[in-house]
């Protein structure tokens, strides 16, 4: 376990760590726990009762949060000719229609927060597997991100909104931001809300046992509250 500062130890004396607290509590807690001096993320980290190694337990796709991630998103959108234009009203802030794109890319250059694809572009982008993969960026039907040239102003608008991707990783555990500290209470459980209302939904058919093991709640500085998984599974998002 790594070591803790000073700072960490004195907010962690007010979690009870044998407690697990309702989301509401936990919504309200978290608030106090961050300690940083710039405005930190809220995130929810699950640990769920899902074999990763299983192609049939696997579980991925976005989330579009009511309220945002309180942050600005840079999208990019792999599209030539008219699907460029359409992208470019849309409000995209790069747009990659040629193999010098895709070069720099290959380079190295990922200044960009979402990538979006037309499938015209797919085996161009396909190119890009080893630098996109490993950076969470790589467009891909599952998540939403390779769409019809004529789907491109709303998945465009959504991400620039909040939309967030849920993904099972190796370790069976599951990571989204659902805010900043700065947000009221009631967003940042709005937006709790949105997640654990589609993590509910998508629960796969091969899964045995406990779907959510462990739900907790952190400021991306500061302690962890634990949260009681059958009230935040409970939870429902406004629609």
């Amino acid at each position: 376990m790594p070591k803790r500062g000073k700072k960490y130890l004195e907010l962690a004396k007010k979690v009870d760590r044998d407690r697990l607290y309702t989301p509401e509590e936990a919504v309200k807690l978290v608030k106090e726990m961050s300690y940083t001096s710039f405005d930190g993320t809220v995130e929810a980290h699950l640990h769920m009762g899902l074999d990763p190694r299983r192609s049939e337990q696997q579980i991925r796709g976005i989330v579009r949060l009511p309220y945002g991630l309180g942050k600005s998103v840079r999208v990019l959108v792999f599209a030539a000719g008219e699907d460029a234009q359409i992208a470019r009203a849309a409000g995209a802030d790069f747009i990659i229609s040629d193999d010098e794109g895709i070069q720099k890319i290959m380079n190295g250059w990922t200044d960009f927060d979402i990538a979006i694809a037309v499938p015209d572009m797919m085996r161009q982008v396909g190119r890009l597997g080893r630098v996109l993969g490993r950076r969470g960026l790589m467009p891909t039907p599952k998540t939403g991100t390779v769409v019809q040239p004529e789907d491109l102003p709303r998945v465009i608008d959504e991400s620039k909104a909040g939309r967030v991707e849920y993904r099972l990783d190796r370790t069976g555990n599951i990571h989204c931001a659902i805010g900043k500290v700065s947000f009221p209470e009631e967003q940042l459980l709005g937006n709790f809300a949105a997640i654990m209302d589609t993590i509910r939904r998508v629960k796969p058919a091969a899964a045995k046992g406990v779907y959510v093991k462990r739900v907790t709640l952190a400021p991306s500085m500061g302690p962890g509250v634990h949260v009681d998984a059958a009230q935040a599974l409970a939870l429902e998002s406004a629609k």
